[in-house]
Order: structure tokens, then sequence, then C-alpha cells
């Protein structure tokens, strides 16, 4: 029943701020026990975790990211965004928005999530 959506700009240039926001219908960010989460998937590589947020609003974020990551929420609009900022080539990837009933820090696969979005392409790019 959950529906999840991302948005935001297809094309980044190096050291800009990528910025994506993730719309969720059908149920509230604020409902426990759930949590959102940020997880990136780089061509040909495997799904990498990048930051969450739980009803709270509490957050947890990948070390290897976590000086360029922000997540920030709007209860009003059932919204959570994603900032990374400095970003390179390397931050190429499609990102997907999540949910799960807990906090999952190494995604191996969507079957430990409870609802996907269709993911977008983000590419970094002069």
């Amino acid at each position: 029943q959950v529906q999840l959506q991302e948005s935001g700009p297809g094309l980044v240039k190096p050291s800009q701020t990528l910025s994506l926001t993730c719309t969720v219908s059908g149920g509230s960010i604020t409902t426990s026990p759930y949590y959102w989460s940020w997880i990136r998937q780089p061509p040909g590589k495997g799904l990498e975790w990048v930051v969450t947020m739980n009803y709270s609003g509490s957050a947890w974020y990948s070390p290897s990211l976590k000086s360029r990551t922000s997540i920030s929420r709007d209860t009003s609009k059932n919204q959570f965004t994603l900032q990374l900022s400095s970003v390179t080539p390397e931050d190429t990837a499609v990102y997907y928005c999540a949910t799960s009933k807990g906090l999952v820090i190494n995604p191996t696969t969507k079957n430990l999530y409870d609802a996907w979005g269709q993911g977008t392409q983000v590419t970094v790019s002069s």
C-alpha cells in the first residue's frame, strides 16, 4: 500500500550538491516503527546504504558519506530529502528511497525493506 517516489535533477555538476526528495503516499513518515532510507547503486555495483531517518526524526549515516550527507523531512508534505554535497563522478548511481521496520545498514537484498521507490538515475558530469 505504501508507495514512494523519488524526484530531483538527473544531472549534477562536479563539486555541486545533489538534492533528491522522496514523496510517500499510503502511509505517514512519522508512523512507528518505520524507518526511511536512501540507498544508491552505482553502475555495475551493488546496493550502498547512504542514510536513514526514523519516524521520530533520528538519523544514521554511512560513515564513508557522513561528512557530505544531510537528510531532512517535511512532515506536512510527507516527504524526506537527501542532500549530498561536493559530488564527483563516483557519486553517479541510481538513487532509491525505501522503508523498513528498523535500521538496515547493509542492504544486500531489497527484500530487507518493505517498499521501494522506482529509483532515479543521477549522473555527475560537467
